[in-house]
């Protein structure tokens, strides 16, 4: 049975996507089979860094979920890409990655901000999503916060990354996250940090999460302005894989990979 990996925060900003489809990305270059899906239905974003838009992605996530189409016709083969400029998206061809995604358009949006969904129909499409595909890992894009969704999401996950950034609003916030992830079980759960800034001491960061939190930190990631500048037009760690920040990616994938060999 593949395995699930939710990646969530508890606010937004924290590059929650960007790291989502990075994760992905490396495990799915390792030779895996991965399946990655957006359930931030009320602000999706994570199909434009493989170079999808509201004309290119075809069924959504949010037809799955009114029953309008199965869930294998939501998959979006990212390995058959045929065209494409982005250097690290063009990586992936050839590669089993599928990716789910939730609609962009305003009129879905709102739709389902006001009827909203049941999230027992989201979990067994992620059951079947595994089933029908053959996944080795599929990865969960959360929406930020705690709500029913995301709490379902991470009750069922096999392993959780926790992103914050070196700042308070955040450790509160992942406090409770933590608390809750730890009541619910999940076992596997690790605190990604994020744009962090260069002048800080990486070491120190991480020995005080660790102790704050008591739980271990799978790595700290550098501020990037290289990716800000790329404008979630690329998988950068796939563009640029001597980056400080792309080797941070793939040292936490390389733990996924661990997991995965630890429960076979």
């Amino acid at each position: 049975m593949g395995k699930i990996v939710s990646i969530h925060s508890f606010r937004g900003g924290t590059g929650k996507s960007n790291t989502t489809a990075n994760l992905a990305a490396q495990v799915a270059i390792q030779g895996k089979k991965v399946g990655i899906v957006d359930t931030d239905i009320q602000s999706p974003g994570i199909h434009v860094l493989f170079g999808l838009n509201d004309q290119t992605m075809g069924h959504t996530l949010n037809e799955y979920l009114r029953s309008e189409c199965s869930i294998t016709e939501v998959a979006h083969n990212i390995g058959e890409l045929s065209e494409t400029k982005a250097t690290g998206v063009k990586k992936l061809k050839g590669k089993d990655i599928f990716l789910f995604p939730s609609s962009i358009k305003g009129s879905e949006i709102s739709r389902f901000l006001k009827e909203g969904y049941d999230p027992n129909i989201l979990n067994d499409g992620l059951q079947d999503m595994i089933e029908e595909l053959g996944l080795d890992y599929l990865f969960i894009d959360t929406h930020p916060g705690l709500n029913e969704e995301t709490l379902l999401s991470i009750s069922i996950s096999d392993a959780l990354i926790l992103i914050l950034r070196p700042d308070q609003q955040d450790f509160q916030g992942t406090a409770v996250t933590v608390d809750i992830a730890k009541l619910l079980l999940v076992p596997h759960m690790y605190l990604l940090m994020n744009k962090a800034l260069t002048k800080y001491n990486f070491t120190n960061l991480k020995q005080d999460a660790e102790t704050a939190f008591e739980t271990p930190v799978a790595a700290v990631l550098p501020f990037n302005e290289e990716m800000v500048d790329m404008g979630s037009s690329d998988i950068f760690s796939l563009a640029k894989p001597d980056h400080d920040w792309s080797k941070g990616i793939q040292q936490v994938a390389d733990i996924l990979l661990t997991i995965k060999d630890e429960v076979a």
